[in-house]
């Protein structure tokens, strides 16, 4: 016989709750906080992949952080030798 402490849907019930709240009406989000997280999944807990070429919509690295920078190096190092030209 099942006891009531077995009841899944009882530890379901009983978990903390999503701290998002909605922008349109500033009630809270009723779904029940992911394990060691404070919002649900629908609200970010666990979100994201993997950065570079583990992303899935990566496609040439042209616009990462590190060529961002090094474009931003290389149009400096440019404007400053223009500049000592003329």
């Amino acid at each position: 016989m099942k006891k009531p402490d077995d009841d899944p849907l009882r530890a379901a019930n009983s978990s903390p709750r999503c701290t998002a709240r909605s922008k349109r009406t500033g009630l809270p989000c009723k779904a029940p906080a992911v394990n060691g997280w404070t919002v649900c999944r629908m609200h970010g807990a666990r979100g994201g992949s993997k950065p570079g070429p583990a992303h899935p919509n990566y496609k040439h690295g042209g616009r990462t952080k590190e060529a961002e920078e090094l474009r931003k190096a290389v149009n400096a190092m440019a404007r400053e030798a223009r500049e000592h030209a003329a």
